[in-house]
């Protein structure tokens, strides 16, 4: 059955359902697509390949009707497409599943979805239909569930079967599996794989190269915003396509060989409400970084990540337990007091949180680096040196940006993601927190980024990298431990460290026996 309950027709192998042709889009010093042609056949499941500013997301807003060409032209079903707006591109059937969502913690699934909708049904048939359509499709949902309640992978569902209500013709999937589980992964390819079937496209934009290989038909690779090779992804390998977005030879982080020295960072017995409503609240966490290490910490997105983050930064005081930084606590101060302390973090929300969206790049430097940069004078702030600090992380980190006085908010997610890591790791920290270090960031950038974290602790700084990717945490990390429903398990040496047992931990085996390190 399809999303309208009629049955499913196979897919059409030669009929073009979409075509760009000369797609071209500039902006002031940045041309974002230049000449790109490309099209999807009904059914086929496309993936767009290309490191941060190769011009994914302009080219995908052009076809949602969120960015206008300024030439070239596109045709749906053979007829000319010319969306104004989001609304006139989900009219012809083009629907869109964000990498951030859109969704508002207090109301309800159901709610929630009808804000989406043009004319939305009465609440107790649309209840109908997503229990149906979520049901068939396999992405069970309550509709009566608040949507605070949900987990990042349940709230992906939400998007997703707002989506499906509209009976799309091509849905295009914007970084889908950065918050979800191996396991939630492998339910939403399920379902991406029988909306193909059906004769649904699938326009999928993502970092993670595996996941391209498996599920994809065909891949367009952008770079610099031109297509540079239209290929078959399951032809390549993961490194051949991650070299064909860079072209060049791709980097492999590599640790150089240090000792680890005493203990830098400890906390014992912290415990913390969570500030909001739908947080989550942490539980008797103990444990230590040492001078040199790596501690990955792993888990579900929303058992304990972010209030972890603040507990250590200094944005949340705990409740009980306490903080200390080479044996002095710190629990008491606030952010600006640990940072003079060298204690830094860089949280996962990027835009808000991380940096202010309509602030220059050069002010969001200034901000956190005012106190170790010595970017002010008897409360007068040093223009130039912020500046010059600035265009220090742009260069040290490949952000692309024409001008550091850019806001954030028009960098790609990518670039902004370098951007903050960048901003942080240059202050020569003794005690760094990432968490999401290369969320939506290319290939060569995660490896730039991982091995920027490698050299500091080879350096002699603690380093906390809170992930979901499990890959990455395997890759830099000393020793691994797992969040889970705000309780952190012992932490274990990676070495010897199976798929099982980490699954395990993050189910919330705090019992399991561990060398302690």
């Amino acid at each position: 059955m399809t999303k309208d309950g009629t049955e499913g027709e196979p897919k059409v192998p030669d009929q073009t359902l979409l075509s760009v042709n000369g797609l071209t889009k500039a902006y002031p010093g940045v041309v974002a697509n230049n000449n790109v042609s490309f099209s999807i056949k009904p059914g086929e499941v496309h993936a767009l390949l290309g490191e941060n500013g190769a011009g994914k997301s302009t080219l995908v807003k052009m076809i949602y009707g969120l960015v206008r060409p300024d030439s070239g032209d596109m045709a749906l079903n053979g007829a000319p497409y010319t969306p104004s707006e989001p609304r006139a591109a989900r009219a012809s059937g083009v629907a869109m599943v964000f990498q951030h969502f859109s969704l508002f913690d207090a109301l309800s699934v159901a709610e929630n979805i009808a804000l989406g909708m043009e004319n939305p049904p009465k609440q107790n048939v649309l209840s109908a239909q997503i229990r149906e359509v979520s049901e068939t499709y396999g992405l069970p949902l309550d509709p009566e569930r608040l949507v605070g309640e949900l987990s990042a992978g349940e709230r992906q569902r939400v998007e997703i079967i707002r989506c499906l209500l509209q009976n799309p013709k091509i849905l295009i999937m914007d970084e889908p599996t950065s918050v979800l589980t191996p396991q939630e992964v492998e339910i939403l390819f399920e379902t991406l794989r029988k909306l193909s079937a059906e004769g649904t496209a699938i326009l999928y934009i993502s970092h993670k190269l595996d996941e391209i290989r498996a599920l994809c038909d065909s891949a367009t690779i952008l770079r610099l915003g031109e297509v540079v090779d239209i290929c078959n992804p399951h032809e390549k390998t993961a490194r051949e396509l991650a070299e064909m977005m860079v072209g060049q030879t791709l980097h492999t982080p590599s640790r150089k060989p240090h000792k680890q020295e005493g203990v830098v960072l400890q906390v014992s017995d912290l415990s913390m409400r969570s500030a909001t409503a739908f947080g989550t609240s942490l539980k008797d966490i103990s444990f230590s970084v040492h001078a040199g290490e790596v501690l990955g910490i792993g888990g579900v997105a929303g058992n304990g990540q972010d209030e972890l983050l603040a507990a250590i930064s200094g944005e949340t005081s705990p409740d009980a337990g306490t903080v200390t930084v080479h044996g002095t606590p710190v629990q008491h101060l606030g952010p600006n007091q640990r940072r003079k302390l060298a204690i830094l973090t860089a949280p996962e929300e990027r835009l808000g949180h991380a940096a202010a969206p309509d602030m220059s790049l050069i002010e969001n430097a200034l901000m956190t680096g005012a106190i170790r940069e010595n970017l002010t004078n008897r409360g007068f702030l040093k223009w130039g040196a912020a500046k010059t600090f600035a265009e220090k992380i742009i260069a040290n980190f490949d952000v692309r940006t024409p001008s550091p006085n850019n806001a954030a908010r028009a960098l790609s997610g990518g670039n902004l993601q370098k951007f903050v890591v960048g901003r942080e790791i240059l202050q020569r920290p003794d005690v760094l927190v990432v968490n999401q270090p290369t969320w939506g960031v290319d290939a060569a950038a995660a490896a730039d980024i991982r091995q920027a974290l490698l050299d500091l602790a080879a350096q002699g700084s603690a380093v906390i990298a809170i992930s979901q990717d499990l890959d990455e945490l395997m890759e830099i990390s000393d020793n691994f431990s797992a969040l889970n429903e705000g309780r952190l398990t012992a932490p274990r040496s990676v070495q010897g460290l199976t798929v099982d047992e980490i699954g395990l931990m993050m189910g919330g085996a705090h019992g399991m026996e561990a060398a302690h390190v």
